[in-house]
């Protein structure tokens, strides 16, 4: 009885007051180690040159493409699959600023640069040089420094030998805060090169005028009351359209420096993604072509170029000393649309 009125008061203090009760912490099961989980291995793309990864080819950079410029890539890719077995399809770049993205993205993989272009393509690991153009029979020009033959300035070029007489620090020196005519902001032989090798031997000049062609540097450098001397490529002096009016032109504006020919004009790059065996049959295929009407045809109307040849990255060495002397953006340089 005893027993059961004790159990019966605990019974009903359990109800009005909160009881605790402490259980012992269970012993935790040991966890397994788990293998992590490998990443997955990225899908192989199809080789280059296939129907499921095509060759870009692209046309000149242009906004708005020519249905003849157009009419001629598709001849022109038609043709190298023919000759090479690969797949090519065309793009049509709005700029070359376009164009260089496109070679970053994997958008592009044969185009035609300006020398600008292609250095700052080449920078960024993007492109190797593959065919020059040619003109004239030469895939390299040069530039020159003129000046009024009545002026003060002393010229260091004899143009019988062809040769500069004297450095370059002397022979320049007197071009100190001396005004330039320059052509245009991104003219190599007119602009670019000319600063680069004034900056090299540390000639300080004043502000330029930018005449926007270079028959007109000429003509300011002959009228002597634009600026004191001018840049232009070799040798500007005979353009056909000084002729006429300037009949006494090479005795008036002499030629104080020469850079020998250092400045390439547009290639054709292949990107540096594109296997090396690929390249070489891709610029035989080009080099063929070129020998066919139909195939040079194509490549005049798309490029303007009448002739190329086979060239590497070592034909930009010395033109990639001068612009880098000049101090000037390369993304300033490119071709504008």
């Amino acid at each position: 009885m005893k027993k059961l009125l004790l159990i019966l008061a605990l019974a009903t203090l359990g109800c009005s007051i909160p009881v605790q009760l402490t259980f012992p912490a269970p012993t935790p099961s040991p966890v397994p180690t788990e293998t992590p989980t490998p990443l997955p291995t990225p899908q192989t793309t199809a080789e280059p040159g296939t129907v499921e990864n095509p060759l870009i080819l692209a046309l000149g950079p242009s906004p708005r493409t020519s249905e003849d410029a157009l009419g001629a890539g598709e001849t022109l890719a038609a043709q190298l699959e023919a000759q090479t077995g690969y797949k090519i399809v065309l793009a049509s770049p709005t700029s070359e600023e376009d164009l260089i993205d496109d070679f970053a993205r994997g958008n592009t993989h044969i185009a035609m640069l300006s020398p600008f272009g292609y250095l700052l393509a080449r920078e960024n690991g993007l492109v190797t040089a593959a065919l020059a153009s040619i003109r004239d029979e030469q895939t390299l020009y040069g530039t020159q420094i003129i000046a009024n033959g009545r002026s003060e300035f002393k010229p260091f070029f004899d143009e019988i030998s062809g040769e500069n007489t004297t450095n370059t620090e002397e022979a320049l020196s007197q071009f100190n805060d001396k005004k330039p005519c320059w052509s245009d902001v991104a003219s190599p032989s007119g602009y670019v090169v000319p600063l680069g090798l004034l900056n090299q031997a540390q000639v300080q000049v004043r502000s330029g005028a930018f005449l926007e062609g270079q028959p007109n540097v000429v003509r300011a450098v002959y009228a002597a009351d634009i600026c004191d001397f001018g840049a232009t490529f070799i040798d500007a002096r005979e353009l056909p359209a000084l002729e006429t009016d300037y009949p006494d032109v090479m005795e008036k504006v002499v030629v104080i420096w020469r850079v020998p020919p250092i400045i390439p004009y547009e290639n054709i790059s292949f990107s540096t993604t594109i296997p090396l065996e690929m390249r070489r049959v891709l610029l035989r295929a080009f080099m063929d072509l070129m020998l066919t009407p139909d195939g040079k045809a194509a490549i005049q109307t798309i490029y303007g170029i009448e002739a190329f040849q086979p060239v590497d990255d070592t034909l930009y060495t010395e033109f990639q000393k001068y612009v880098e002397a000049s101090g000037l953006e390369l993304e300033a340089l490119l071709i504008q649309p």
